[in-house]
């Protein structure tokens, strides 16, 4: 097998598979690694380096050699990377020779391009290794994976990927090049399979503060490498020694030096000049012509080059004698560079090389100009002269003679060269920022100084399509264009609507509304009770009657006000004497107090009554519970006295058990004794008697002390004594006071009792204190908040889940409808499923009337509920809020009216999709915001940004951080790979018997996976006392007297969470000691002895690596059922299961269903039990039958049969049999909570959702068993019943992706983490798991990792939350949309406050380094972009194709090159083809390249691998290539959006290049090179040939411009990435369509052949699309078609109103001839209709296609393409809906 059969052979069997289907495409950074370290490659870092085409180094033909260039791409790219938050080290992992990487970056066809690579490597090596420390950087260094070195710095480090090049897909005869990527896919699976994720380096996309790539997941297997053929793996040898062997050849005395990171060598240049000359006098005695001469001339530019500024070295390539150019290319620098460079390796000496200053010094010694007598003294002056002189004398090198290059002068002059100074220093007057005149904008760009055309120059340009200055007027919905934003009544047009989608629309809002007010029934308050409706009375205001203090920043009320004040505040002031009325109300009340008192112990009595009745204690208490579930029970004295009893019964139970002294049962009765009486305590209605029996209680459980401080306490709270209706059990001795039951006694000290068992159950409060504001007791950090929203604050909350944040939201809520009837708070939800449970809370706790208001609304890009513009409590999402901030129409009316908005989950700002949309919004917010977040990393800096734009609105901002959870958080791993193989599911409830796979992994125990303690890493009270008896041997006397738990805690109090809290603080500072302690890992260390005492010996016993392999497929899906059936046993359900794959969560729900179904049909076969309950139901059946009968033949004879017979006859039939029914599943084969949901509701849910849904028949049916699937792309009904059921306690088990997490309520008691997944990271993990142990409901939570290997599980625990990285929101299209928002509202205060604090902000993102000044520059320049899009005119106005750059703000720049073809005619060209069919598809073709893109991996989308899946199926896999006009007319576009953009960068260069200073530094290190002070470099003849050819560019950065480049940029990504320091530009928020002509990797045609075949499975099959993502996908593409039907028929009625109105204006007809081109309309209608639709959102669900109609006036070539839009858009859409009817 050679090189070529083996990369095919394991791309075939393996590469091309997990780069497929397998492969994500994520952000990095946000989404992935969070703060987790990676591995940076060397290798392939340095390959991107020397790849980079502007590099003049390695080039064929060119001896240029630009060291510096070379540096600044390194340093640019790994600060590109710091920048955006990366934590990683460079590591050059395989250096040996038997599986050495580095020919990849070697490769080169020609010694001169090894050579150069080589020495290059080299250099960027040795750079690295200097300078590393100084850039924040660690660099590394190991021979392969077996390296000891590389096994501890895994163990150390953990790396979580490595970021690295595949190699690519080479010529399939080209054997050489094979055998590099061979090897490197050899490194790859060496990876893959040690369970290290790879990402590709290649190809990644730097996008805002984002990094974009492949990520290839690791899959611990050692054994994998077992399943290939083993000349796979000798090839990979062979090819390796080959690829040796010819460099031996190739330089056959210069071996090929390891890397070694060693500290740097001396720094003597003359010293490591000297050792080379040794070596090639030694070496290179016979060697060719002049190569003495070329030696000396190549030291002496070295030693010229310490001299130089970098300003002097910025040059073209001065022209040579050809024979010398030949000599140089072919043997002289080969030679030469090869020795430098093991010598640069070997002694990690940095040398810098220039070849264009080696080639501009042998110009100027061939030409003769500067060789007098003394030839180099007058060349480079004395001092350098003398340095050469001295170390070529010191060695035996053959003195050189100098006059024999004046034979070989330059072949011809280069005038470039001689030119390009003065060229370079002119301004560049060729272009000219078009007028604009805008006052609120001129006022703010006064700062730009740039060149303006005159103002009667006009914007010259060809005929534009759809382009005719039309003025654009932004009224209509977005998504349904045929309604307007505003009602009829301020302006806007009357809904056209249909009377059958009126009567459509208005069946959806009535089953919503349904569906709501079921929902709302299931959602409970933080208690945990249902929630009381508040009916808030109209107040009779107005916003603009509420008159604003500056100093709060909000609303100040008056005194006419505060006797309105919101009903939970106190009024304060003495109280008013009470009226005779009120005296009598008072005694009324008084009255039934007593009565009702006098009932209540009546119906007591009586209950305490039937309790003695029952025979065994269990249901004694099963009764007590039924009774603490009444509502008479809740409150008072008689809430006190049925606990008491409760107390009774169980202390009686205790006495009554066999072994009561046994430690399991003295600790269960004593915990949940202790827990009552500590509540107890605490309660409002206690009296002496009470007191006496809680006393005798703590007495007999030995916490006599504690008895004295609890019953201060309560002295202020005692009630009038009463006796109690039953005699509590006798503890107390009567004499002696000594326990009767001395077992009861607590045998340890009491503190050591509560950390050891009762951790669950200590007081949670944070300093609580009663407030009259809220109803319950707030923590202080809560009550911080209260008083933020008391004084209208904008503010930034952060606390963990199960915190208590909920209450905020609707504390701020009820303010504004107390406040005023038209005051407006928005609530903005990432996810659609929480608006919708947003929005039932509401429903279910205000009610607010006001005439032709309601009190709240929805609105997301599906569906709306009622009149947003007329509610007071609005619920969204970011994508429509940020829409209605922008909208002209609202910001008159609306916008105004806002007074707060609440941005929960605000941690989603960070995520590339829909973060810009957050960011905007806080940019654009005209009130205070309120932030809220239980998963922000790094709060601190987000805040300071978030609090500079409050501020700059003239807010006052709080930042409030609460770090605790309430209830902890306990884990757990579930290892199904250790199940036994076949393990059989017999039933639940004791069917299975327990696996024991549940093993708890201790928090400190995650430690010896290495790394650091994460902040919020937290331990449990009896996780603190262990750690505490294992530490206290080992940290001394000292730790053990201060540590003492008996002395840390207060010996007669009931210990606190708040003291456990300082407790764990004390245990960390010791732990975190031993972490950093080098020898941490160490199998001997102080830390791994800790972790061994703690740690779970089952994980201690079996081995790492079974732990680290995790199941296969099947073993993980037939896990399931025993994982579930454990969770059961333990009571640990309801459990919420999550997996991020939308397709796995449902194979999971198949498979539990599968298996329960199949277990249950084996039971009833086998089961007599069963068997005879059947025959016994139908007999019962054959009995009920008879009896029908007789009923009705009696009914015959007798009609008016007596009632009482009725009653009896309906007892006789209320048997078990009458409610058993066979079909329904059995109780031991379903996890359903049935006495949770009547049935007969269960049944009638199914059949709404069968009727008005397409649900799978699987998940109905798992649904009945107590388990259900829930992610966003399962119908709305399905989705908001799931959550239903699973409130109320019927789902017991619900397998969900992260999308559940997102702020649902939705409590469990555990959170499951079903198999890895790159989406499982720092943040989806807290998220996730916070669902568990909720607030009012759990006092702990179960997390429990299922399926994931243990080191894995180690990291996530470990790991830390990310910080927030934001994006550049000022992109053309935004500033398009601001010009529409000033123009479109007439320029409302609102809209010109907005614009101007935006661009006086000091940083306009959080995730930008970009200041004032630049953003104002950026801002002029967009201006000239949108003018020359004709999308704006002078004045500002939004124009023409306005509406689809608006409207799909979302793909830019997709929506600007759409708007420029279609103004183009190239749109019209592709439409006019006669054959239909192919215009649609080339349409679609076009499309495709500019929405929608997804990637492929190189080698997926190679020729050879798309050749063999065509043949598979119907998908082309490869979007074929852009229509060439299309290509050719973007290029224009591209080149005139790189001229604007250049001359901005050129622009605010000059005009700030003071303020910039000398571009000298390098981007990350800081170094420089030669001198700053141009004044002090020697005046030689050699520096005057310098200065006067040197390119002096504003724009780019002086060292790219080494390589010959001045500011003539070949794209904006040049631009981009070569412009010079201090210029911050960002690629993304400039609207170039680079990638769309030459896209980094080849890009997939899912939309294209979707819209041809159909088909899912080949979009899942063939294009590697995940079955969970097709939905969307389409669903994208299809809104994207329908934007811009609707925005083409608007358009296309503004130009039939203008033609018509022109026409009635012009008596003379004009006809305008046959254009040639079809219409697919053969009715040829004229008339104006304007297209019906539904009253919401989907308007275009409903639509007719046939409704509009072609206009009068509108063009043949127009109408033409908006057929084809039309025709793409409905033949779309059918395909679509097939899809998923």
């Amino acid at each position: 097998m050679n090189a070529v059969q083996a990369l095919k052979y394991i791309d075939d069997k393996w590469y091309k598979r997990i780069t497929g289907k397998k492969a994500r495409w994520m952000d990095l950074i946000g989404d992935y690694a969070g703060n987790e370290r990676f591995i940076l490659d060397g290798e392939s870092l340095l390959q991107q380096v020397l790849d980079d085409p502007l590099l003049a180094l390695a080039r064929p033909g060119n001896p240029s050699f630009q060291t510096l260039h070379a540096i600044n791409s390194l340093e640019r790219l790994l600060s590109d990377m710091l920048k955006r938050s990366a934590v990683f080290d460079i590591a050059f992992l395989l250096i040996s020779s038997r599986s050495d990487t580095r020919h990849l970056t070697l490769k080169g066809d020609t010694d001169f391009l090894v050579s150069s690579r080589s020495l290059a490597r080299a250099l960027l090596f040795s750079h690295l290794a200097e300078h590393a420390p100084g850039m924040g950087l660690d660099i590394y260094a190991f021979s392969s994976l077996a390296d000891p070195a590389w096994v501890v710095y895994q163990q150390r480090t953990k790396p979580m990927f490595v970021m690295l090049n595949d190699g690519g897909t080479p010529a399939e005869d080209d054997h050489d090049v094979a055998t590099h990527v061979l090897i490197q896919r050899n490194f790859i699976f060496g990876l893959l399979t040690s369970g290290i994720a790879v990402t590709l380096l290649h190809g990644a996309e730097f996008r805002d503060s984002k990094i974009f790539s492949f990520v290839f997941e690791g899959r611990f297997g050692l054994e994998t490498r077992k399943s290939f053929l083993p000349a796979l793996w000798s090839a990979v040898q062979v090819g390796a020694t080959k690829l040796d062997e010819k460099w031996k050849h190739q330089f056959p005395r210069v071996p090929l030096a390891p890397l070694r990171v060693s500290p740097p060598g001396s720094n003597d240049l003359d010293i490591f000049l000297k050792k080379v000359l040794d070596h090639l006098v030694l070496h290179y005695d016979e060697r060719t012509h002049l190569f003495w001469e070329l030696t000396s001339l190549f030291f002496l530019h070295i030693m010229v080059l310490q001299t130089l500024p970098v300003s002097e070295r910025a040059r073209q390539l001065e022209t040579i004698n050809d024979d010398i150019e030949a000599v140089l290319i072919q043997t002289f620098l080969p030679d030469l560079y090869s020795v430098i460079a093991a010598f640069v390796l070997k002694s990690n000496h940095f040398v810098d090389i220039d070849g264009r200053i080696f080639v501009a010094i042998l110009h100027c010694a061939t030409s003769g100009d500067h060789l007098p007598t003394h030839a180099l003294e007058a060349l480079v002056g004395p001092e350098i002269s003398s340095r050469l002189e001295t170390v070529w004398k010191s060695t035996n090198a053959p003195p050189p003679d100098l006059s024999k290059l004046l034979v070989y002068r330059p072949t011809h002059e280069n005038s470039e060269s001689e030119s390009s100074s003065t060229a370079s220093d002119e301004e560049d007057t060729s272009f000219m920022l078009l007028p604009f005149h805008n006052e609120v904008f001129n006022d703010e760009l006064v700062a730009v100084h740039v060149t303006v055309a005159d103002q009667g120059q006009a914007l010259s340009s060809p005929r534009l399509e759809f382009s005719q200055n039309i003025p654009f007027s932004d009224t209509k919905n977005w998504h349904a264009n045929h309604r307007t934003i505003l009602p009829k009544h301020q302006g806007g047009e009357a809904a056209n609507i249909g009377e059958r989608a009126r009567r459509k629309q208005l069946k959806r809002d009535q089953r919503f509304m349904s569906q709501m007010q079921r929902l709302a029934t299931t959602l409970t308050g933080a208690s945990g009770k249902t929630l009381q409706q508040i009916l808030i009375p109209p107040t009779g205001r107005k916003v603009s009657e509420i008159v604003d203090d500056p100093s709060l920043g909000g609303p100040k009320r008056g005194k006419k006000e505060d006797k309105k004040g919101l009903a939970t505040h106190q009024i304060k002031g003495k109280p008013n004497a009470l009226s005779a009325r009120d005296r009598i109300r008072q005694e009324h009340a008084r009255e039934k107090r007593v009565k009702e008192d006098s009932s209540s112990q009546e119906w007591w009595v009586e209950q305490l009554r039937q309790v003695e009745k029952m025979a065994s204690r269990d249901l004694k208490i099963s009764a007590l519970h039924g009774l603490l579930r009444n509502p008479r029970t809740d409150t008072g004295w008689l809430n006190v006295e049925v606990r008491l009893y409760n107390l009774h019964i169980t202390i009686q139970q205790w006495i009554a058990e066999p072994e009561p002294d046994a430690p399991a049962v003295h600790d269960r009765y004593t915990v949940s004794v202790m827990r009552t009486v500590k509540e107890l305590y605490t309660h409002d209605f206690l009296t002496e008697t009470t007191l006496g029996v809680l006393a005798s209680i703590m007495a007999a459980l030995g916490f006599t002390d504690y008895i004295s401080p609890l019953e201060d306490d309560a002295s202020n709270r005692l009630q009038p004594d009463r006796d109690l209706a039953f005699s509590f059990v006798k503890l107390l001795k009567s004499k002696s006071h000594k326990p009767v039951y001395k077992f009861m006694t607590i045998k340890e000290d009491p503190v050591i009792w509560q950390l050891r068992v009762f951790g669950e159950y200590m007081d949670r409060s944070m300093d609580s204190a009663p407030d009259p504001r809220v109803g319950f007791q707030p923590d202080a950090w809560q009550r911080e908040v209260l008083d933020c929203l008391d004084q209208p604050k904008s503010s930034l909350i952060t606390a963990p889940t199960s915190a208590g944040k909920t209450f905020i939201s609707f504390y701020a809520m009820e303010k504004i409808l107390r406040e005023s009837d038209d005051g407006i708070i928005v609530y903005v939800a990432p996810t659609k499923a929480l608006v919708n449970q947003v929005a039932a809370e509401v429903y279910a706790r205000f009610r607010k009337e006001v005439d032709g208001r309601t009190c709240w609304a929805i609105r997301t890009r599906d569906y709306r509920v009622h009149d947003s513009q007329k509610c007071q409590i609005f619920v969204t999402v970011p994508e429509m809020l940020g829409i209605m901030l922008l909208s002209p129409p609202l910001a008159r009316t609306w916008t105004p009216r806002i007074r707060r908005i609440i941005l929960d989950e605000i941690h989603t700002i960070g995520q590339h999709e829909g973060g810009t949309v957050w960011e905007q919004i806080i940019l654009l917010a005209p009130c205070p915001i309120i932030g809220l977040s239980a998963t922000i990393g790094e709060p601190e800096k987000f805040n300071a940004w978030l609090e500079s734009v409050q501020r700059s609105k003239g807010f006052v901002h709080k930042f409030i951080h609460h770090p605790h959870r309430y209830s902890h958080l306990r884990k757990f791993a579930y290892f199904p790979q250790l199940l036994r193989k076949d393990e059989p599911f017999l039933g639940l409830d004791g069917g299975s018997p327990p696996t024991e796979m549940m093993r708890f992994i201790h928090p400190v125990s995650t430690l010896s996976f290495g790394g650091t303690m994460p902040p919020d890493l937290s331990l449990e009270a009896p996780d603190l006392l262990r750690l505490h008896e294992v530490l206290k041997g080992s940290q001394g006397d000292a730790y053990a007297e201060r540590l003492d738990p008996t002395a840390f805690f207060s010996g007669n109090k009931f210990i606190r969470q708040k003291d456990v809290l300082g407790y764990e603080t004390e245990i960390k500072n010791i732990l975190a000691r031993l972490v950093v302690d080098p020898d941490a890992l160490d199998p001997s260390s102080p830390l791994q002895r800790v972790v061994r005492h703690i740690q779970d010996p089952v994980i201690m016993q079996t081995s790492k690596a079974r732990l680290n392999t995790p199941p296969n497929h099947s073993g993980f899906m037939s896990g399931l059922i025993h994982l579930l059936s454990d969770l059961k046993a333990e009571n640990s359900l309801p459990a919420l299961l999550f997996n991020f794959d939308r397709h796995e969560c449902q194979l999971m729900a198949e498979q539990v269903l599968d298996t329960l179904e199949r277990a249950e049909e084996v039971w009833r076969d086998q089961s007599p039990e069963w068997k005879h309950k059947v025959s016994q139901w139908k007999a019962w059946q054959a009995r009920q039958k008879d009896k029908q009968r007789a009923a009705q033949k009696a009914s015959a004879r007798k009609k008016n049969q007596d009632d009482r017979d009725d009653g009896r006859q309906q007892s006789e039939e209320l048997t078990w049999e009458s409610y058993f029914d066979p079909r329904d599943p059995s109780p031991q084969f379903s996890f359903a909570g049935t006495s949770a949901y009547p049935k007969e509701e269960l049944l009638e849910d199914i059949t709404e959702l069968n009727r008005w849904t397409s649900t799978p028949e699987s998940l109905v049916k798992a649904l009945r068993r107590g388990v259900a699937v829930h992610h966003s792309g399962l119908n709305k009904t399905y989705r908001v019943l799931v959550e239903r059921l699973f409130r109320v306690g019927f789902l017991r088990v619900v397998i969900a992706t992260g999308t559940l997490a997102l702020g649902i309520n939705a409590p469990t008691k555990a959170s499951v983490f079903c198999g890895d997944s790159p989406f499982l990271t720092a943040l989806t993990f807290r998220q996730c798991a916070g669902r568990a142990g909720r607030r009012g409901f759990d006092l702990l939570g179960r997390v429990i990792f299922y399926g994931i290997s243990l080191d894995r599980i180690y990291r996530i625990l470990l790991s830390r939350l990310p910080r927030l990285t934001g994006t550049f929101p000022l992109s053309s299209t935004m500033v398009l949309r601001l010009f529409d928002l000033l123009d479109g509202s007439n320029y409302a205060p609102y809209a010109v406050d907005a614009i101007r604090s935006i661009l006086r902000l000091p940083h306009i993102s959080f995730g930008s380094d970009v200041g004032k000044s630049q953003l104002l520059h950026h801002l002029r320049f967009s201006i000239d972009y949108l003018r020359r899009a004709h999308l704006l005119d002078q004045a500002g106005k939004p124009i023409n194709l306005f509406g689809i750059a608006a409207h799909l703000y979302y793909t830019e720049p997709g929506n600007l090159a759409t708007t420029a073809l279609l103004q183009s005619g190239v749109i019209h060209g592709i439409c006019s083809q006669p054959d239909t069919i192919q215009a649609e598809r080339d349409f679609v073709v076009l499309l495709c390249h500019i929405f929608g893109r997804k990637y492929l991996p190189q080698v997926y989308a190679s020729a050879s691998n798309v050749r063999d899946l065509i043949q598979k199926g119907p998908s082309r896999v490869v979007l074929p290539p852009l229509h060439p006009e299309a290509r050719a007319f973007l290029i224009g576009h591209q080149k005139e959006t790189l001229g604007i953009f250049s001359a901005y960068a050129l622009a605010f260069s000059s005009q700030h290049a003071n303020e910039l200073g000398p571009d000298d530094r390098l981007p990350l290190s800081g170094i420089t090179f030669g001198p700053s002070d141009i004044s002090t470099c020697p005046r030689t003849a050699l520096f005057a040939h310098l200065s006067q050819t040197a390119v002096r560019p504003k724009a780019r950065s002086l060292f790219v411009a080494t390589s010959g480049h001045g500011d003539a940029f070949g794209g904006v990504g040049e631009l981009v990435r070569t412009v010079r320091r201090g210029v911050h530009l960002n690629e993304h928020s400039i609207p170039t369509v680079e990638s769309i002509l030459d896209p980094e990797l080849p890009l997939n045609a899912y939309l294209y052949d979707f819209f041809v075949h159909g088909q899912v499975d080949a979009l899942v099959n063939m294009n590697g699309i995940r079955r969970g993502d097709v939905w969307y996908d389409l669903e994208a593409f299809q809104l994207v078609l329908v934007t811009i039907r609707g925005d083409l028929e608007n358009l296309l009625l503004k130009t039939s109103r203008d033609s018509v109105r022109a026409a009635e204006r012009d008596d003379d007809t004009v006809d305008a001839g046959d254009s040639g081109y079809h219409s697919l309309d053969p009715t040829g209608r004229g008339e104006e209709e304007e297209a019906g639709g539904s009253d919401g959102e989907g308007g275009e669900a409903d639509r007719d296609p046939a409704a509009f109609t072609r206009p009068r006036g509108v063009p043949d070539r127009d109408w033409r393409v908006y057929e084809i839009v039309n025709k793409i858009t409905n033949e779309f859409d059918v395909k679509f809906k097939a899809m998923w009817a």
